[in-house]
């Protein structure tokens, strides 16, 4: 009888043991996912987190129409006046004449990458299966998305002009992060003035002065400038937890450089304005820089040539960055950037994505918004002008997954 009671007494106990664990488990489930992520740069300056060093996978080019290829045909190769000499690169050659200008009203969402993964199914699958991460998807990748979008949040917390919209689509275990042009942005492209279309030319016509067809070739400075054209680098990494798959355009390769494995041997070509005191220095350093190393770091791109021009548009001197000393030139201005606090805040957002975006569903978009001096919040839409993963690519998915 003894026994029998204590018998009883330790399955009452363990069914209410039970119900508390149930009822953790519900509460856990049920839990209200957070409304906000908070920008302060003061909440990320801590320890620079894992970033694992990058890899790339695969190559993709658009020719002169944006028609995709897989394979490297559009890319380029470093190729810059002797030493010593005096560039003088005139900006302005061609903008009349020789300049075709892609339609940037045409928004391609993430269509390039998706049709490169469409076309790339055996790289993907042999990486998942050497990695150590494993999601649900057999991408075995947290996030798809452009280098660009990455850019643009490593960078909020010293944004202090543009804000940003991504939207977000939870599929088959990975989150498809696209870009959502602002209304201010789409107001800033309709209102661009003629001496913004041409400063925008002006970055492009650089590129021509100093990339050649073939290595060892020599720039056909007098062709015509077609921005449609296109080389990209798809590229796998990790930020401490999350596996990350993107792709970012490259505008070269030096066939002089050390070592040509990929992305090593990767050169990033920026312009901008002759530097005259040390107020322009500390502008430059401040607002420029933080977006020349966050583009270049993501992929791995270790070098940015700049071309410094002066009020005619001529570029009389090049200065060579390294991307991973950027960070010392920078170290002792007052209230300047941090590399940390911009990879930091990169693996909150992404946290953060993982706790909102819980409902996997290809036509279901998250959008995340954000504006200088602001929170990061969020908004559930499944209308047809948000959604953005095509129904070509469920299916492929929805097929190899079945």
């Amino acid at each position: 009888m003894e026994n029998t009671l204590k018998t009883e007494q330790h399955l009452c106990l363990k069914r209410r043991g039970d119900t508390r664990q149930e009822e953790a488990v519900k509460r856990h489930h049920t839990a209200s996912p957070p409304t906000t992520l908070h920008v302060q740069e003061s909440l990320y300056d801590a320890a620079f987190p894992f970033y694992k060093q990058p890899l790339e996978v695969g190559r993709f080019s658009l020719d002169a129409t944006r028609n995709f290829f897989n394979d490297s045909r559009q890319l380029r190769y470093y190729s810059p006046p002797p030493p010593g000499d005096s560039p003088q690169f005139d900006l302005r050659d061609g903008y009349r004449d020789r300049y075709v200008k892609r339609d940037d009203s045409i928004k391609e969402r993430l269509d390039h990458l998706l049709q490169w993964i469409q076309q790339n199914q055996s790289v993907l699958r042999a990486g998942a299966a050497s990695s150590e991460t494993t999601t649900s998807s057999w991408l075995n990748k947290d996030f798809v998305t452009w280098r660009g979008h990455l850019t643009k949040v490593l960078t909020t917390p010293y944004e202090k002009q543009e804000g940003w919209l991504l939207a977000v689509t939870h599929f088959r275990g990975t989150y498809y992060i696209s870009e959502v042009e602002t209304e201010a942005a789409r107001r800033q492209r309709e209102e661009r003035t003629a001496a913004q279309e041409e400063l925008m030319y002006m970055g492009y016509k650089f590129e021509q002065y100093l990339c050649a067809a073939t290595p060892g070739g020599i720039p056909d400075t007098g062709g015509v400038v077609n921005t449609n054209e296109a080389f990209c680098t798809v590229v796998q990494t990790k930020l401490n937890g999350h596996s990350l798959l993107f792709a970012g355009e490259v505008d070269c390769a030096d066939p002089k450089y050390p070592s040509q494995k990929a992305p090593d041997c990767y050169v990033e070509l920026k312009t901008s304005k002759e530097i005259h005191s040390a107020n322009q220095q500390r502008s430059f350093n401040r607002y420029k820089l933080i977006k020349w190393w966050a583009q270049s770091f993501l992929p791995g791109v270790p070098r940015i040539v700049a071309g410094f021009r002066n009020e005619e548009g001529i570029v009389a001197s090049l200065k060579t960055f390294e991307t991973m000393k950027i960070s010392h030139m920078i170290r002792g201005d007052w209230n300047s950037w941090k590399p940390a606090v911009c990879m930091n805040f990169c693996n909150a957002f992404l946290s953060f994505v993982k706790k909102v975006a819980i409902q996997d569903d290809p036509q279901l978009v998250y959008l995340f918004s954000w504006e200088p001096g602001s929170d990061v919040s969020y908004s559930v839409h499944k209308e047809p002008t948000l959604t953005f993963v095509p129904a070509w690519y469920v299916q492929l998915i929805t097929q190899l997954e079945t």
